[in-house]
């Protein structure tokens, strides 16, 4: 959600600003703005809309070599020119941006207008500039001035904040929003993602929840909210722009979706071993006497990280023979769980910094926890959080949909269930067969691809459909899950995936001609008894179309994909469903990167 960008240095910040938040989009945004420190005062331009119509907005005298800009994802009050940030304080010497929410700002709000104070947005936002402003001449410095205010807040935020009075500089915090510093040369950066820095800085610093830092062409320093200075080690992050460009293709989702036989690749890569048949997971800082004391295996994500998370707990159940099972992290939070010292907690997020997913592995932390995470971003909260994990590698993932990360949180999944079979019962010969099947991946994904064409006719064919239901059986559920919440993110067409078995117990009342359905059907024990599910579809009018791996007459159009190892097909199987609903999305004209009322990490509740 909301996305920061801040400069300080020798350049004109309002480019440099502005490319920033055209990096930041993918992350989900209503409204734009900009501000920068120029002979002891702030210009701003703020828009409703794009990035691009910010920067039509920006006139060619907006010169200043300090910044700070920012994109919105509207919660508190309606996308609109004044709720954009920046928020100016009333005699306009500070200016903040702000990612998160304010949780007491109505209080905060009484209390400032009882002082006399004015506000013109409906933020929650527009508290922090006040409160700052109402300290910063009294305080020795502005980093001090924010120290203060930020007492005084309940609620997340990142935040960076510029004073005119004090150009050449830029204080920066963050309590559960995300905050990375860019080193350059005699220059520095600011930002609420790594994407925005990419093409100035490869070396980053991550501030840490209760942190703050002041940015100075010339360095940086991090200190707590005590005031007592933190030491940081900069990272070196191995993205760069080309990462965040589409390469030719008329779509990120489209880029993403075409990359994962490489994505995949990377996932596995150097983490198979031929000689025992096992996976060398060195992250997970655990030994074999601690991997075999674990009785239980828990996995906490959100969205298609939650659906991984389901194909994850069917692979170590059925590779570990160890119980496994998945929860949202937004529920698990929240219901004072029990935990336990034998249970292996696992924490899925593509970003590292999903809200929900954060705040429960704090919790895990806090209740003693043994967490790994499963991550994409380097250096991300959650990988820091985490006692041990695997990254993705799967390199940024732009669109706001799910895919390729989807995919490689799975093969993680079955490296980490490989890693824990073998430490346990399973046998060499199984191992073997896994490690096979996992190498196999790369070219039956790109088989899958060459199909895009024939799925692309049957997207069209059924985009008009008032709504699909989605349907699996074990291996095949979440698979039918990740299809239907695809579908209906990116094409905005409704979709419910149910369990085939569940189908006779209530669902099967909206099968008919105008309700088409997805059946993920594999070519595996459950064979019989998928087919039989859809001549029951078929016996009241259904349409079908059979994503599996054999053709059958019960199915009005079938997509076929190569068959691996039972336990691997689930990865396959949602290649065609991603396609599909790429391709519905294209043929109703959606803006398939954007999806409306979505963002790529949410940072918030």
């Amino acid at each position: 959600m909301c996305g920061i960008v801040a400069y300080v240095g020798p350049k004109d910040a309002a480019p440099i600003l502005l490319e920033g938040l055209q990096r930041l989009e993918y992350r989900g945004y209503d409204s734009a703005g900009v501000a920068v420190v120029a002979s002891r005062a702030l210009k701003t331009r703020k828009v409703k809309g794009r990035v691009a119509d910010l920067a039509a907005a920006v006139p060619a005298r907006f010169k200043g070599t300090t910044g700070i800009g920012h994109t919105r994802w509207a919660t508190h009050g309606v996308p609109s020119d004044v709720n954009a940030h920046p928020h100016l304080s009333s005699d306009e010497r500070i200016a903040v941006v702000h990612n998160g929410i304010i949780e007491n700002a109505d209080a905060l709000r009484q209390r400032l207008e009882g002082e006399g104070v004015k506000f013109l947005s409906e933020t929650d936002s527009e508290v922090l500039s006040h409160l700052i402003a109402r300290t910063v001449e009294e305080a020795d410095s502005l980093e001090e001035a924010v120290r203060r205010a930020l007492k005084s807040v309940v609620g997340t935020y990142g935040i960076a904040v510029v004073d005119a009075q004090r150009p050449g500089e830029v204080v920066v915090a963050r309590l559960g929003s995300p905050i990375v510093l860019g080193i350059g040369e005699k220059e520095m950066f600011a930002a609420s993602d790594v994407a925005a820095l990419v093409r100035y800085t490869r070396q980053v610093v991550h501030l840490e929840d209760g942190e703050l830092a002041v940015l100075k062409a010339d360095g940086f320093h991090t200190f707590g909210g005590d005031a007592r200075e933190t030491a940081k080690q900069p990272l070196t992050v191995d993205w760069d722009t080309g990462h965040y460009d589409t390469g030719g293709y008329e779509h990120y989702l489209l880029k993403e979706i075409s990359e994962q036989p490489d994505t995949i690749a990377r996932t596995l890569r150097g983490r198979l071993d031929d000689r025992f048949h096992v996976a060398h997971l060195g992250g997970l800082n655990m030994d074999a006497r601690e991997t075999r004391s674990f009785r239980r295996v828990k996995i906490i994500g959100c969205g298609s990280a939650y659906y991984s998370g389901q194909i994850g707990a069917q692979l170590i159940e059925e590779l570990a023979r160890i119980p496994a099972d998945a929860e949202p992290a937004s529920e698990f939070r929240y219901r004072s769980p029990v935990v336990e010292a034998d249970t292996l907690y696992v924490a899925i997020s593509q970003s590292g910094e999903t809200y929900d997913t954060l705040a429960a592995v704090q919790e895990l932390k806090r209740k003693g926890g043994r967490v790994l995470g499963i991550v994409n971003t380097v250096g991300s909260a959650i990988a820091r959080e985490c006692d041990g994990g695997v990254y993705l590698h799967a390199g940024p993932e732009v669109s706001v949909a799910s895919t390729k990360a989807f995919t490689s949180t799975a093969a993680a999944f079955a490296l980490l269930a490989l890693h824990l079979g073998r430490v346990r019962d399973l046998s060499p010969a199984d191992g073997r067969r896994i490690c096979e099947g996992l190498r196999a991946l790369p070219e039956q994904i790109k088989e899958i691809l060459t199909q895009e064409e024939h799925i692309r006719e049957l997207a069209h064919k059924y985009a008009t459909s008032a709504g699909m239901m989605f349907i699996g059986r074990v291996r095949g559920y979440p698979v039918a899950r990740e299809g239907a919440q695809k579908l209906k993110e990116v094409s905005y067409v409704h979709a419910e995936a149910y369990p085939a078995s569940e189908l006779k117990h209530g669902p099967l009342a909206l099968i008919g001609p105008e309700m088409p359905t997805v059946a993920i059907v594999p070519d595996d024990e459950m064979l019989d008894k998928n087919l039989t599910t859809l001549g029951e579809i078929r016996a009241r009018s259904g349409r079908i179309l059979m994503v599996g791996h054999r053709e059958t007459d019960q199915a009005d159009d079938c997509v076929i994909v190569p068959k691996n190892q039972n336990e691997l097909d689930p990865i396959l199987l949602s290649i065609p469903l991603q396609l599909f609903a790429y391709h519905a999305a294209v043929a109703l004209g959606r803006d398939v990167d954007r999806p409306r009322n979505l963002a790529k990490s949410v940072t918030v509740e």
